[in-house]
């Protein structure tokens, strides 16, 4: 189960399909799509002559190009094509849509098709961003994509039918009819499910893939029943960046750099097209910077260079004194400028000592101790704002039912540092969606959500050893479901059931998912022979995007409800916690 080999099967079948040259014509969810699974040169090669979006009025008359479309089957898609046909700008065209068609939308599209310009209708559902082999998103971040409505708990109407068409596109990308289980604390979960369930049954045809022995299993958990795992800091390659700098649709902004090179202000990152990112993107960040010296090493030999090498710095001052070098592995040259600027931001904003306090946070149950470093840390000159209201959250999420605990006075501390108002009400509108008891374990262990193991980052002198390692509370829900210990009670099924440890699982994550969590799910895949683990869910979150939604969120409540508190009614920062 590949999600980008699933995408680009269909990518290259349509792109096959329609001999010679031609334009490719998408819509803005389509370029993403094909961005995160296709390169220049690959479409090229395909005798795509030109790439523009549909929406694009001012494109100019081609009558000898054949046209490709590739869309996702949304009105004002549909719309745009039957504008395009009542005055075609090529020869032909042929139509890929993304998800299934209603008939009343192709049969707009006929009649719309006066001059026969229409040699092709298909369903390819590539519906979601292949992100990784193994993770696959949804684009629903943001206030643009609001996952639920003026109730916590209710899905936004948009939302839930994106998401079950995702969900869709993907079992049918892969050909999977599952059974499905959904966590039973989460009502988002349950209605997705039921949903789910509900259109396989209306497309039983589509769904008729051959029976596996084992069934495969869908899998959809609630992000509100973890929200530790976002928001802790990341130490391997492809997490910390998107924590620290940040990757949209598989890009890294690296413009506001002072020194970046001009052709290194926006770098691509694709597991796909770069061999060094595909082999080191779970390494931690030691593990990482020991590899780039390495094959640093290895040139220097190879030139004859004597120039000691001992650091990421060393390490850039000799891509400027070798030109050659830069020129010849402009690939590793991208990784050093991007693990570089990783390395500064660590120290810059102290992130050691933040990373420390948040193992303890997570991991020991030492209230005082806890609070006093904290309360020293927030008083710490240099630490982002961000990264102190992340630790008092994990303060509130660890001891808000401690008898002694102090988040009046850790908000207070928040809120001499110049914390906004509207960042301070985060602590209760977290505190009211992660609700205590859909965060309570169900696993039949007496360990908590906040279990995790220690592992040493050994490494080059300049990236710093840390002593942690999160465990997300995924990775114990997996291990359970493969040795076929998932509760029924807890996990249950929405229409038939089996007792079979399954091979193939796909999860669905509300709420989103983060690289640390499709890390694990790599390294569950790797650890067990015969299972395949598929990772997906609404979006992927970084601690900044996932305290947004949590925001957005609360505040559409607030509104629908007349003001007040947090969601459910939590107690607002400054008077106390239970």
């Amino acid at each position: 189960m590949d999600a980008i080999k699933a995408v680009q099967f269909y990518l290259n079948r349509m792109l096959s399909d329609v001999p010679g040259m031609k334009v490719l014509l998408l819509d803005d969810e389509t370029t993403t799509i094909i961005s995160l699974a296709y390169t220049q040169s690959q479409l090229l090669a395909k005798e795509v002559f030109l790439i523009d979006k549909l929406s694009n009025v001012s494109r100019e008359k081609m009558k000898h190009m054949k046209c490709v479309c590739f869309l996702r089957p949304m009105d004002d898609a549909i719309q745009a094509v039957i504008d395009e046909l009542r005055d075609p700008k090529y020869m032909k065209y042929y139509l890929y849509f993304t998800n299934t068609l209603r008939k009343s939308s192709l049969e707009r599209l006929a009649e719309a098709d006066e001059f026969e310009a229409v040699c092709e209708v298909q369903e390819y559902y590539a519906d979601y961003l292949a992100i990784n082999p193994t993770l696959c998103a949804l684009p629903l971040l943001g206030p643009e994509h609001p996952l639920t409505g003026e109730q916590p708990q209710v899905w936004d109407a948009r939302a839930l039918n994106r998401s079950v068409e995702g969900v869709l596109a993907i079992l049918l990308s892969l050909k999977k009819k599952p059974l499905i289980r959904y966590e039973r604390q989460s009502p988002l979960a349950k209605k997705l499910a039921s949903e789910v369930q509900y259109q396989i049954g209306q497309e039983g045809q589509l769904f008729d893939f051959r029976k596996a022995d084992t069934p495969p299993i869908l899998l959809i958990v609630d992000r509100m029943s973890d929200p530790v795992t976002p928001l802790l800091t990341q130490w391997t390659y492809q997490a910390m960046v998107h924590e620290l700098i940040g990757i949209v649709n598989g890009r890294v902004d690296l413009s506001y750099v002072k020194d970046a090179r001009p052709e290194l202000r926006d770098i691509v990152l694709s597991c796909e097209h770069d061999t060094f990112y595909r082999q080191n993107m779970f390494l931690d960040l030691g593990d990482l910077g020991a590899n780039i010296k390495t094959y640093v090493e290895e040139y220097q030999v190879k030139h004859k260079s004597n120039m000691q090498i001992e650091s990421i710095t060393d390490m850039k001052r000799f891509m400027e004194d070798y030109p050659d070098f830069r020129k010849l592995s402009g690939n590793v040259t991208k990784h050093v400028t991007l693990v570089g600027e990783l390395s500064r931001l660590v120290g810059e904003q102290q992130l050691m000592a933040v990373g420390e306090l948040e193992q303890n946070l997570a991991a020991v149950d030492s209230h005082a101790t806890d609070l006093r470093a904290l309360q020293a840390l927030l008083e710490t000159p240099g630490i982002p704002d961000s990264a102190k209201l992340r630790l008092v959250l994990l303060y509130a999420l660890r001891y808000e039912r401690h008898p002694n605990s102090a988040l009046p006075q850790l908000t207070d501390a928040l809120a001499r540092g110049g914390l906004s108002e509207g960042k301070m009400r985060l602590v209760a509108d977290l505190l009211a969606a992660a609700r205590p008891e859909q965060r309570a374990e169900d696993h039949g262990d007496p360990a908590d959500v906040f279990a995790r193991t220690k592992h040493v980052l050994r490494g080059l002198k300049g990236v710093e050893n840390v002593f942690t390692q999160h465990t997300p509370r995924l990775v114990r829900t997996l291990r359970d479901l493969l040795r076929g210990r998932l509760r029924d009670a807890a996990y249950p099924f929405v229409d038939g059931a089996t007792r079979d440890k399954p091979q193939d699982v796909v999860v669905f994550v509300v709420g989103g998912v983060t690289y640390a969590e499709a890390r694990e799910v790599h390294v569950l895949n790797a650890e067990t022979p015969g299972v395949r683990i598929l990772l997906s869910g609404t979006a992927v979150h970084n601690s900044a995007s996932f305290l947004r939604d949590v925001s957005l969120a609360a505040a559409r409540y607030r509104k629908s409800s007349g003001g007040g508190g947090g969601m459910g009614g939590a107690s607002p920062p400054g008077r106390g916690a239970a």
